[in-house]
């Protein structure tokens, strides 16, 4: 599984990146390893639209929160659910990735967090 999420897109970033892979997008704001905010869309409104952030560090896939619902927002034409976490500057270690699953589609992008 492992192996999977990180054939999507990915992204290498020092704590803060932005990576889309495909319909899902993952946006990482922190400095270094640290990690204050992330979050995640999914193009398109559903019901049930929920979401959650993991990591992968050599091979070993770890989830760091639980399912949260997801928030529709519309933009003029555009439509899309959105979710975000507030990490409070949490710490990873170097190397790991750090990715969004949406349980409504297969995309899970994946940004490196390095010094």
């Amino acid at each position: 599984m492992a192996l999977l999420a990180l054939a999507g897109s990915t992204s290498p970033a020092h704590a803060d990146a932005t990576v889309k892979d495909g319909k899902v997008g993952l946006i990482v704001k922190g400095k270094e390893l640290s990690v204050n905010r992330a979050g995640g869309w999914m193009d398109g409104h559903g019901t049930g639209v929920r979401a959650r952030l993991y990591t992968v560090h050599n091979g070993v896939r770890n989830d760091i929160t639980k399912w949260k619902d997801a928030t529709p927002v519309s933009a003029g034409m555009t439509k899309f659910s959105n979710v975000d976490w507030n990490l409070r500057g949490r710490t990873f270690r170097h190397g790991t990735w750090l990715c969004v699953e949406f349980n409504k589609t297969d995309g899970t992008p994946c940004a490196k967090i390095h010094r």
